[in-house]
């Protein structure tokens, strides 16, 4: 697939921000999820600059997870777990735009972000090290903003310090996402307008993954 059109790229880019929100499902409920796409969502945090969207995640095949959600559930297969899925992707980019409405706010992400993506780099740090760096940036930023995402799931699980820092790492990545997403010029009214041809876009960029050459 020609991954240059614009049309690709924004689906690539809100494959990131589902992926982000099947993660937070999957923690929230079960206390885990593949690591694999953890960190390839939350390694996206640390890439300022980039020229392609999949440049964010490191290659197509790191957003496996949220292209077939994606796919899932813009061609409308029904699964149980979607709707919370689906609820926390427009939280997510609803947080974007009151995020990106508040230049200081930004400045100061970013600035942490930074900071924290130096120290992962230079020193061994574990996941849920990385988890709690961020969790505490959006604690301190975005979590004070007016409109919180309500994360529901097993009481048990929300209560651990690592599950609450994942779920707000994870929250950070999407939001990191849905920016993306609108700069590729990605709107909400595509998302109704667009939505089969999104699938359709998702679902073959996962069925590329199958019928990739491996190394």
């Amino acid at each position: 697939m020609d991954t240059d059109k614009p049309l690709v790229q924004q689906t690539i880019a809100l494959a990131g921000v589902t992926q982000a929100a099947r993660l937070v499902e999957q923690v929230a409920r079960t206390g885990s999820c593949p690591e694999n796409f953890l960190q390839a969502s939350l390694d996206s945090l640390f890439v300022f600059e980039q020229e392609r969207a999949e440049e964010i995640f490191g290659g197509t095949a790191n957003l496996r997870l949220g292209l077939d959600s994606l796919a899932g559930f813009m061609l409308n297969r029904a699964e149980v777990r979607q709707a919370a899925v689906v609820r926390y992707l427009f939280n997510l980019l609803h947080l974007e735009r009151r995020f990106a409405a508040n230049r200081e706010m930004m400045s100061v992400v970013r600035s942490r972000l930074e900071h924290t993506g130096f120290r992962n780099e230079h020193f061994d740090s574990s996941l849920n090290t990385l988890c709690h760096s961020i969790s505490g940036i959006y604690q301190d930023t975005l979590s004070t903003l007016p409109f919180r995402i309500q994360v529901t799931g097993s009481a048990e699980q929300l209560q651990k310090p690592e599950c609450a820092d994942r779920v707000r790492a994870l929250l950070l990545a999407g939001v990191r996402s849905a920016f993306l997403w609108r700069q590729l010029g990605g709107r909400r009214w595509k998302l109704l307008l667009q939505r089969r041809r999104l699938g359709l876009i998702a679902r073959d960029l996962a069925r590329d993954l199958d019928t990739a050459p491996h190394h």
